[in-house]
């Protein structure tokens, strides 16, 4: 979409996208009169926003002082109890011996929460139970903290059990003017990442609305603030609330304040770097409807969110409108790699009311189809059409406490998916095949004609570890597919990738992707995924016995275990690191 494009370097970020020096010298050499960091990266770096300003280049954020101030977790903190802004018990001190922070742990009581204090995004975060935990998650989080920031410093907070995650979107002109638009409510989240967003949100008295917004700006004026900002409370279950975090920048989840205030955030940003006032006042902000942010992740849910890597073979996107809107930053036919975040793109809802605007989510999910790569799509539409969801039950363990709800089986019948996948399959194949010469010749049509008997095509279609054959015997405009010992009669009719079918008088429309013998099919935000099986032979027919697997592509950044070292189930071998988290290579127990 840009006008112009520079190559900044290879594909890891260290690379290209954090060599402030680079990016400067290209916003000199394109005539750039101001740079925009968005809101990952150098965003909330205090050199690059000092380097921008040196050589006379607008930073269309904060001054760098503002960063620093909030760039530290610790000192934030100390900022924020000067500004009357209500803080969560716990440690956030510049002596980071281990001896001091045991001490600290003590003092704050458990659970507790270690954090990075130039962290964000999940990174460099533990929750730590019991004392006995203390040493092995504070060694883990300093050390994952210092790849992901260059700074291995931690905080300690007490960890509530019932908390929401409340955020105010803030903005401050030049000239010291604040304002609140809103708040966003992202507790629902997965290792400490959000998963979904809303805004308004639900259940907030106005009172506390007003409480926690004035606390806001109080807090981005304390440190001179400028431009948009994102001040995060943990709002307790007793209606009282503490500051947790400043992010400086734009937030990912910014659509949904623009989607129920009607504002374009971004074009606030440019007018207020401009130098012009704020576009509102205070009492000029209104709200209308509900919104929600769905992030849609090349991850794998049923195996604790493992990040995924893989190519976008297939991408279909839901329609946008008033009501739909898409953020992304790929299309169909790129890859997912190891060097960045998973997120593939922001799905975005709006209606007049929190109910009809969780029923638009759930429609977009259903028709947001991705092959290729694993997603969390499935999860998400069972998230958003979730009855504790729907009745607000919201804390930042909403995951965990209803994993069964959100990990249900599929919708589809396994028979009836496969009778379905040989239509596709058998559909495709139709499709592909040229016509016969001889439109009257037996031996041209696809219809099991043989002399005095009839001929059973066989397929076999791998689900998972599982092999099914199929006996399919074709008749003019049907089929009748063998499972077993069912037998069903279908009619399908296949238009690129929309499958119409009726099986045993059952009618019922799905989309599907086939790609090199690998089948997906889309269901109401569910999927069925199959092989058409040949014998092959991969690398791991060949791997020695005792070998070890990554989940994953990755870099090791530790080995746990020496040559010689006798092992067991559940000890962590190797710790290797993907998508900016650290993962755990555990050695698997031995299955007789």
């Amino acid at each position: 979409m840009a006008d112009e494009a520079f190559h900044i370097g290879p594909a890891p970020s260290s690379e290209s996208y954090l060599r402030s020096e680079k990016i400067i010298e290209i916003a000199k050499e394109s005539g750039a009169q101001a740079i925009h960091p968005g809101y990952g990266f150098l965003s909330e770096n205090t050199g690059f926003a000092e380097a921008c300003e040196a050589n006379n280049l607008v930073f269309i954020g904060p001054p760098s002082s503002a960063i620093a101030a909030m760039g530290s977790k610790s000192a934030a903190k100390a900022i924020m109890e000067k500004a009357g802004v209500p803080l969560v018990p716990g440690y956030h001190g510049d002596d980071q011996a281990p001896e001091t922070l045991r001490k600290e742990a003590e003092k704050c009581g458990f659970p507790l929460l270690l954090k990075a204090v130039a962290g964000g995004g999940g990174k460099g975060m533990r929750v730590v139970e019991r004392m006995e935990e203390f040493d092995d998650a504070l060694a883990a989080a300093k050390r994952e903290a210092k790849n992901a920031f260059g700074n291995p410093d931690m905080l300690i907070e007490r960890y509530l059990t019932q908390p929401r995650h409340v955020e105010i979107q803030v903005f401050c002109d030049q000239d010291g003017k604040g304002v609140y638009l809103a708040e966003r409510d992202c507790s629902v989240q997965r290792r400490h990442q959000k998963v979904l967003e809303e805004a308004p949100a639900p259940g907030l008295s106005e009172d506390t609305r007003k409480a926690m917004g004035e606390a806001a700006v109080r807090a981005a004026q304390a440190i001179n603030y400028v431009g948009a900002g994102t001040v995060e409370f943990l709002y307790d279950v007793d209606g009282s609330f503490f500051f947790m975090e400043m992010n400086t920048r734009l937030q990912v989840e910014h659509p949904v304040t623009e989607m129920v205030t009607g504002q374009d955030l971004v074009e606030w940003q440019l007018k207020i770097a401009w130098g012009e006032p704020l576009p509102l006042q205070q009492s000029e902000v209104k709200t209308r409807g509900h919104a929600l942010e769905a992030r849609i992740y090349a991850e794998d849910p049923d195996h604790d969110f493992l990040p995924a890597t893989g190519h976008l073979r297939y991408l279909s996107t839901p329609d946008e409108n008033a009501h739909v809107r898409v953020d992304t930053g790929v299309t169909e036919g790129d890859d997912i790699s190891i060097h960045y975040d998973p997120m593939i793109a922001k799905l975005i809802v709006w209606d007049e009311t929190r109910d009809q605007a969780i029923n638009r989510m759930v429609q977009a999910l259903e028709n947001y189809r991705i092959a290729g790569v694993k997603t969390n799509i499935r999860f998400l539409h069972a998230l958003a059409d979730a009855q504790p969801f729907r009745e607000q039950d919201l804390t930042t363990g909403f995951i965990d406490t209803h994993r069964e709800l959100l990990f249900p089986k599929s919708k589809l019948d396994t028979h009836k998916a496969l009778v379905l996948a040989a239509g596709f399959v058998l559909e495709a194949r139709k499709s592909s095949e040229p016509a016969s010469t001889d439109p009257w010749s037996p031996f041209g049509r696809r219809n099991s004609w043989r002399l005095n008997s009839e001929y059973a095509q066989p397929l076999q279609l791998q689900v998972g570890e599982d092999i099914h054959d199929l006996k399919i015997l074709e008749r003019d405009d049907r089929y009748q597919v063998y499972v077993g010992d069912s037998v069903y009669n279908l009619t399908a009719r296949l238009d690129d990738d929309f499958l119409q079918a009726v099986v045993n008088g059952h009618r019922i429309s799905i989309h599907g992707n086939l790609h090199n013998d690998q089948l997906v099919l889309f269901y109401e935000g569910d999927t069925f995924q199959c092989n058409v099986y040949r014998e092959t032979y991969g690398f791991e027919d060949m791997a020695g016995e005792g070998s070890l697997e990554a989940p994953m592509n990755g870099a090791i950044v530790a080995v746990q275990a020496k040559v010689g070292d006798k092992v067991t189930a559940g000890q962590t071998l190797v710790i290797m690191e993907a998508m900016k988290m650290e993962h755990a290579i555990k050695l698997r127990p031995m299955v007789w």
